[in-house]
């Protein structure tokens, strides 16, 4: 189902259906900003971890956009928490992100040993965390906190449920349907968009290959999963009869429309919002974002053992040389989390995981608000010649 975009119907691709008669001819009524209920198709990025607080996700869902919660490693009760505390800060449409686990991890004791021995000889300075690492118990107990994360989102009923690093059963994406919450894949192939869409969901955001953060792969990663956002997003969407969600690389109003451009829905922005004030990210990160102009982003899944790309530093380089297999998430990140603390209570971003996207040279530094309100205003600078002229009718 090819969708190819003559001269003459430029205009058209940023507003599906716009010739129909009496309705608007504007960017960003699209069927993404209709089904969500929002103002402008610009939503920012689950970022789990800390990034994505309370104050983020309502300042950008005060202002049109669609704020999102990264809930990925937050306990079921921070997770209500956080919720209720949204509510109390906007009356708007807000989602909530989590991550499917997978049932198919194998534990090998000696490659988590291994690990445990790799990340205590790193430096004198590992003696502060050395104690912890050996007392790491790990157990995997697949599906156990994920579940208890899923019954608050369907108790508190929130208005939307994205997914990332898999697909939950069609059963579970009809309850929550059924609750009223609208349900949010994530997909880095069109292989993976075809499964979102055959389990019922009701969007799906492809991820380019430029995201910062943790890759969504789920049907296996490997070159053929790191596709660009420009090369992704036509794919999916001529693929799969669903809204798209461009997300990667996008930063500004030229992204946006670039997006649109390719037939997607709304755009999906997360390294434009890191350094935000609102934003729950470390300083250091944040000024390794805002100032590290000529440092490199690359994949790496030596901090969580999921592939993720960020700010190259000494931890991503040393492991680089590690020859030992690195343990599988959720294992590497459980492995790692006393070194990360012991860097971000250091103010030391050499061992921090400083996530980003590649155009994060991009970043700006300001409230989230204006942030929303930026990106409108160029989005709208750069789409007005395509919408100067009435629809043809």
């Amino acid at each position: 189902m090819q969708r190819f975009l003559l001269p003459d119907d430029i205009s058209r691709a940023f507003k599906p259906n716009a010739y129909v008669k009496g309705e608007s001819h504007v960017w960003n009524d699209t069927s993404v900003t209709r089904m969500l209920g929002i103002q402008y198709p610009i939503i920012q990025a689950p970022m789990a971890g800390g990034p994505s607080t309370p104050e983020l996700v309502a300042a950008v869902s005060n202002e049109g956009g669609l704020g999102f919660l990264g809930a990925g490693y937050m306990s079921a009760d921070s997770i209500r928490s956080g919720i209720r505390r949204i509510r109390e800060l906007t009356d708007k449409p807000f989602g909530v992100n989590l991550f499917i686990p997978d049932e198919n991890i194998q534990l090998d004791r000696e490659i988590i040993n291994s690990m445990k021995r790799q990340l205590k000889s790193l430096g004198s300075f590992a003696e502060e965390f050395a104690g912890e690492i050996d007392s790491i118990q790990v157990e995997h107990t697949p599906g156990a906190d994920f579940a208890k994360q899923l019954e608050v989102i369907i108790e508190e009923r929130v208005p939307i449920f994205s997914f990332t690093f898999g697909c939950p059963t069609r059963e579970t994406i009809e309850e929550l349907k059924a609750r009223g919450t609208c349900v949010i894949g994530t997909a880095t192939t069109v292989a993976e968009a075809m499964t979102l869409e055959r389990a019922g969901v009701d969007a799906i955001v492809a991820q380019g290959y430029e995201a910062g953060g943790h890759r969504g792969t789920f049907l296996g990663f490997g070159a053929s999963s790191l596709i660009g956002t420009i090369a992704l997003v036509p794919q999916i969407v001529d693929t799969v009869h669903l809204p798209v969600i461009a997300s990667g690389g996008i930063m500004d109003g030229r992204g946006i429309a670039a997006c649109l451009a390719l037939g997607a829905s709304a755009v999906q922005m997360g390294t434009a919002f890191l350094a935000s004030l609102e934003s729950g990210a470390h300083p250091e990160h944040k000024h390794a974002i805002l100032h590290s102009r000529d440092a490199e982003t690359v994949i790496t899944t030596a901090f969580s053992g999921k592939p993720a790309r960020g700010i190259r530093n000494d931890f991503m380089t040393i492991m680089e040389a590690y020859e030992a297999p690195i343990p599988p998430y959720p294992v590497q990140n459980t492995l790692t989390r006393p070194l990360r603390n012991w860097a971000a209570r250091q103010s030391n971003p050499a061992f921090m995981s400083l996530w980003a996207g590649q155009a994060f040279a991009l970043s700006r530094e300001a409230s989230a608000s204006d942030l929303v309100r930026r990106f409108v205003q160029e989005a709208q600078q750069v789409l007005s010649p395509f919408h100067d002229e009435q629809p043809k009718t």
